[in-house]
């Protein structure tokens, strides 16, 4: 693949890289919404004492994480599929289903479009509206649903950082019941919140045989290299996903750092505290910064509308590659504009650079 037609996601830093020169260390990557604490010290010993196992085959049935993954969510085994990242389970999905329309909120995560039209249905948006910090209306995404095979909800939603709570998802998830309407939604950004019980549905599982969970591991536990996700649905579907996959789509070096990452306590407790206080200094930082509206954060990532600094997204995110920071350009996000970008949360020594040179560049001075 060209890289004109490589898919436009953040964490692209191989590409700029190779515009550039140097090193992936020289690079700030504030387009990535990846854990800033990094890779704990638990996953490190674990993936050093995993190497030699890389001679056998991977556990087909991934046993040990979906033990893990059980006892950490409160989940049944038997509602468990691994994927290789949370997005190759998007893709099984549509395969499987075989949905004729599928609808998602505009904006929101690419991956469920791309998933959905690569299985051949036909997309419709709903439009979240920038004028009511684009919250999600229930009510409103009700109305398509006679229509549709699936909706994917992003809680939260990405790059908007808007919340669901677990009552709103199950009026609508019963509301699609009726319809015989999946219902996706992607809890993989929950993790980082203290309070992430409020949110989750998982405890619908038992209730609702139309509701599908996805969960990637890969960003609170920062291995995105690794590729470390999962599903939740009723047996029955777990069953048709497990069908639809590489029986060792999740290699042995993933799952045992799955394993570890779970187990690891102190790194969850303190990475959510650490996102709870930097996220929201990074916002009233960027509140001080004149012509930047940001969007007040939920988790590990800020949308901002950049309309009154007379910047589009292409043109300040040019002038941040000139001080080595990569941001993500929202503007072929269906629903956004150029007047918007995405930046993740990243510890506060780095923040404080991206800061410095925003204000360098939205001052005048370049």
């Amino acid at each position: 693949m060209s890289g004109n037609n490589a898919p436009k996601h953040g964490g692209n830093l191989y590409a700029a890289m190779r515009q550039k020169g140097g090193s992936l260390n020289e690079i700030l990557d504030f387009s990535a919404n990846i854990n800033p604490l990094g890779l704990s010290e638990q996953i490190r010993q674990t993936l050093y004492a995993s190497l030699e196992s890389i001679i056998h085959y991977p556990d087909v049935q991934g046993h040990a994480l979906k033990q893990e993954l059980s006892h950490y969510y409160h989940v049944k085994q038997e509602q468990i599929t691994l994927g290789n990242g949370a997005v190759e389970l998007m893709y099984v999905l549509c395969h499987m289903l075989k949905p004729k329309r599928v609808l998602v909120t505009a904006p929101t995560f690419s991956e469920y479009e791309s998933a959905a039209r690569a299985s051949g249905a036909a997309i419709e948006y709903f439009y979240l509206n920038a004028a009511d910090d684009f919250t999600i209306d229930i009510q409103g995404i009700a109305q398509q649903l006679p229509a549709i095979d699936i909706v994917f909800i992003c809680n939260p939603n990405n790059p908007t950082g808007k919340l669901l709570s677990n009552g709103q998802i199950e009026e609508l998830v019963a509301m699609a019941k009726v319809h015989q309407t999946y219902v996706v939604v992607d809890e993989s950004f929950l993790d980082f919140l203290l309070d992430d019980h409020t949110y989750t549905c998982r405890s619908l599982l038992e209730k609702y045989n139309n509701l599908i969970i996805l969960h990637s591991l890969t960003k609170f536990y920062a291995i995105p290299g690794l590729r470390l996700g999962f599903s939740l649905t009723n047996p029955e579907l777990t069953n048709r996903l497990h069908a639809g996959k590489d029986p060792w789509n999740v290699n042995t070096l993933a799952q045992n750092a799955g394993v570890a990452a779970l187990r690891d306590e102190e790194y969850q407790h303190k990475s959510k505290e650490f996102i709870k206080k930097v996220n929201m200094d990074l916002y009233h930082s960027l509140l001080t910064i004149p012509g930047l509206k940001p969007y007040k954060p939920s988790v590990n990532f800020i949308l901002i509308n950049i309309k009154d600094t007379n910047l589009i997204a292409e043109e300040l995110r040019q002038a941040l590659a000139a001080h080595n920071i990569l941001i993500r350009d929202c503007s072929n996000y269906p629903g956004l504009s150029p007047d918007y970008i995405r930046i993740a949360v990243k510890s506060p020594e780095q923040n404080h650079k991206l800061i410095a040179a925003l204000q360098q560049i939205i001052g005048g001075i370049e």
